[in-house]
């Protein structure tokens, strides 16, 4: 996939390949950089703390044990997303900041959805606030709420929501 930057003549080669033991690293940068920029903005410092307590290293490299995780490389072969499945579920698509709004997202959920696809008829994700208008112009429909509450009183809201791929 060939990405042209917005301000910019450079295109961008994006690719996308199952992770392996050698990603895991920079996985967890993408992972950890992300919650940390991002869930800041949509959630108290108490689901920050959750989300990077939840993808630490030995995380990463389950996911990529189970052969159902992928990353996105840029032309130059670094890890700048990276996204997971289990059986017909999205557990997660993490973009660095960096390269937000660039395409990335797109690939890795097209892929994740093509993988999905070829056992199962829908696909479904628990996404974030910050993502549910993405799954959203994806096809993706809001089928229930999530909530889980943490000893200090604070809730994690977040949208169920299934997209019918076939």
């Amino acid at each position: 996939m060939s990405v042209k930057m917005p301000h910019s003549s450079r295109t961008y080669a994006m690719r996308y390949a199952p992770a392996t033991d050698e990603h895991a690293g920079a996985i967890h940068n993408v992972l950890q950089t992300t919650i940390r920029a991002i869930y800041p903005k949509y959630y108290p410092q108490t689901v920050v703390d959750f989300f990077c307590n939840l993808h630490c290293l030995e995380h990463v490299r389950e996911g990529i044990a189970s052969g159902n995780m992928g990353v996105a490389l840029d032309d130059a072969g670094n890890v700048v997303g990276t996204g997971c499945y289990d059986d017909n579920h999205i557990t997660g698509v993490y973009v660095h900041p960096a390269f937000q709004g660039r395409g990335c997202g797109t690939l890795i959920i097209d892929r994740l959805e093509e993988k999905i696809a070829a056992d199962y008829d829908v696909a479904c994700i628990d996404a974030s606030l910050s993502a549910a208008c993405l799954y959203e112009r994806r096809g993706y429909k809001t089928v229930g709420h999530g909530v889980i509450e943490f000893d200090d009183g604070v809730k994690l809201v977040y949208e169920k929501m299934e997209k019918q791929l076939r």
